[in-house]
Formats: C-alpha cells, structure tokens, sequence
C-alpha cells in the first residue's frame, strides 16, 4: 500500500489483506537500517485475525521515498503524520529499537492519537558506542557486519526456523545490505543522540507492553526493564534464548505476546 505523507510516498505492507479503517489499527515500526519486512509473521498474521495492519518502511528505507529522518523526535511526528493519511483516528504502535523510541515519543506526545506501544528490543539511553557510530559513517559493510552479529543470540542455525531455507543471520545481513548508503549512520546517530525518553515515558497514559531478548547485548534486558518502570500500568515480557533480532530469532514468541497484549 503506498501514501502519501507529508508529500512523499510512504510504503506500508498490509499483511495480505487490503487495509480496513473500520478494524483496529497496527502501525509497525522497524528499527535501524531495517525496513517493514522484518515484521512479516507478525504482522501477516494479526492482518487475518482481526485488525488493520501497516507494516511502514520509514522514509528513505525500502520503498518509502525521500532522505532518512534524523531524529526519533521527527519519526514520531511522521507516524502521527501517517495516521491521516491513512484515515486512522487512533492506533496501536509496534516499534523494534529505533522504532521503540518513536512508539514511546509519540505516545507520550500525542496521546490522542495513540492507543497502546509495544516496544520490542528497547532501552533508554540507546546510546551508540564512538567506534561502531564511527564505522556506520565510514565503514558501513563493518558497521553492519558488527551489528548483524550483535543482534543475535548465536550464529547457529535454529531447529525452529519458521521454514525450510530461512537463514536468521543472512536474512538480516541482507536485509541491512539493501538499505540506502548513509541511512545507517543516520539511523545510529538518531538513537544515540535521543535524550527525551525518561520524560516521554512518564507521560505514556495507554497501555504498554516491553519485548525484550533476555541475551540482547544490543539493548540489554535491564535497559528495557528500567524503561518500563517509568511507565505506569507497563508489562514486561522477556524471552529466554533471544537476542536484539527478536521477531525473527523467537517469531512465535513475540507473536503470542503481542496476541496476550492486544486481546487485553
């Protein structure tokens, strides 16, 4: 599905469904140098049990149009800016790292137009290490070597995999790979320089649910769990054996999760 916003054309995947207004709405947002693809169990799913699905790729990332946005300040603004193009009065937010940071923005923002956060693989401070925020300026192929092994748990295959041939690590890897040169630097230096998330997350009044990988070395289990107390009412779920790629290293269990929370 393609929109208009701000101006520019925005890509949203809807699950296999065409999308309905009239459903409650998921907003899926992708971490950094990523893109809506890395929601497609989950989002797949809850598109064909009941809700209205838009898996975004943020600007300048997969097919959506124009220059990344350089602060998660400024995607929480375009995610509002999406809901009407969209039609959508209010909507629930799925964010992974980066996307957690706008999912949390928003919510404490604008809290009419957001109905509940999921934040996936989050923490507060995001900060970025000077040597990988270096290398995603001026060694991208390292910068996302580097990350692509930090993301996860372990380099072995899993005997879980969703499906035959389906390759965590080289799925990922290539995934990054695809993003636009300079997205990435941009993408890191937007986490590592957001500084209003304590503030932000005092002023969430919806309901709110943490995913965490309890082996995340990207953004450690307590980062997460210390970002949640200053939500009130949040739930904490964390999954054993998990690392930051969370929704394809543990895709069931992040998707019975998301089931348990959104049927609350």
């Amino acid at each position: 599905m393609e929109l208009q916003v701000n101006g520019r054309k925005a890509y949203a995947y809807t699950g296999g469904k065409p999308f309905d207004t009239a459903l409650p709405a998921l907003v899926f947002v992708h971490g950094a140098e990523h893109d809506h693809s890395v929601w497609i169990l989950q989002s797949r799913y809850l598109a064909h049990h009941g809700f209205g699905v838009l898996a975004v790729d943020l600007p300048g990332h997969g097919r959506s149009d124009g220059p990344p946005l350089a602060s998660v300040e400024a995607i929480a603004e375009w995610l509002v800016a999406l809901l009407d193009a969209a039609g959508i009065a209010k909507a629930t937010v799925v964010g992974h790292s980066m996307g957690s940071l706008a999912a949390v923005d928003a919510a404490g923002r604008f809290p009419d137009r957001i109905a509940g956060i999921v934040l996936v693989g989050s923490a507060f401070p995001m900060k970025v290490s000077d040597e990988l925020l270096a290398a995603t300026r001026d060694e991208e192929p390292l910068a996302q070597d580097m990350v692509n092994i930090w993301s996860h748990s372990t380099l072995a295959h899993y005997p879980s995999n969703p499906g035959p041939g389906f390759w965590v690590i080289g799925e990922n890897l290539r995934l990054m790979q695809r993003q636009k040169p300079g997205v990435m630097h941009v993408d890191f230096t937007a986490c590592n320089s957001y500084a209003a998330g304590s503030d932000r997350a005092a002023q969430v009044r919806c309901p709110a649910l943490f995913i965490l990988g309890r082996r995340d070395v990207m953004t450690p289990a307590r980062s997460g769990e210390a970002l949640a107390k200053a939500i009130a009412g949040a739930r904490v779920v964390t999954i054993a054996g998990s690392g930051h790629n969370l929704m394809a290293e543990k895709p069931d269990e992040v998707l019975d999760a998301l089931v348990a929370f959104l049927r609350r």
